[in-house]
């Protein structure tokens, strides 16, 4: 083989490797939405649910990304805490945490809700997620004292563990006609879009400090 014929044939071996490994590196962003009905798509359609639409946004927005959904509906944070090892796969690059409603609907003790949302941000920390906290608020018919301690809780989760805070996932869809099904407690097709135009910003910030991010 002469010269230039081996420099041609190292030249498409090398290239075949670097576009190998360039598709390697070009597997999406995984995130996964890990939370109770509100993140399950209680009462909606096919992908009219808030990781469906999450999911879309983003890729609009031209990234590469899959948005999982791993909600279940009545899921309290210890339910969460129980099923967080198998139902965050290995290979997750951001969970978007959010649960607590159900805790707080039960009256269930705002110190059960904290630690079972810290042991889960810190099994998160150990396997090296980065996590996006949803926060949710008390209904003020429980009393001043339960909402001061339940609506601190994810503001103080979020500061330990130096992670992303959406303070309130139901922002601009809670109490909004329209915004909710008839059950006054779901968002309708309608608050998802709300839910996912609020907090698109957040997620876009957590996504670009995550590793693995842009």
């Amino acid at each position: 083989m002469s010269f230039k014929r081996l420099i041609a044939a190292g030249s498409i071996v090398f290239l075949a490797f670097c576009g190998a490994n360039s598709s390697a590196r070009a597997e999406p962003f995984k995130i996964v939405g890990f939370g109770d009905s509100l993140m399950a798509g209680f009462g909606l359609g096919p992908d009219q649910g808030f990781t469906e639409k999450l999911q879309a946004a983003l890729r609009a927005q031209g990234r590469d990304v899959t948005v999982a959904n791993a909600g279940v509906s009545g899921d309290t944070t210890s339910g969460g805490l129980a099923r967080l090892d198998w139902s965050v796969p290995d290979g997750t690059q951001l969970v978007i945490l959010e649960l607590g409603a159900n805790d707080m609907l039960r009256g269930v003790s705002p110190d059960i809700a904290r630690r079972n949302l810290d042991e889960m941000m810190g099994k998160l920390k150990e396997r090296r997620i980065a996590v996006l906290l949803a926060g949710m608020r008390a209904a003020p018919n429980l009393g001043a004292d339960y909402q001061n301690a339940f609506d601190a809780i994810f503001p103080d989760l979020a500061r330990k563990y130096d992670v992303a805070l959406y303070p309130f996932f139901l922002d601009g869809v809670a109490g909004q006609p329209g915004m909710q099904l008839e059950d006054g407690l779901h968002p309708s097709p309608q608050g998802v879009d709300q839910m996912v135009e609020r907090i698109l910003p957040t997620v876009e910030k957590a996504i670009a400090a995550a590793p693995g991010g842009s």
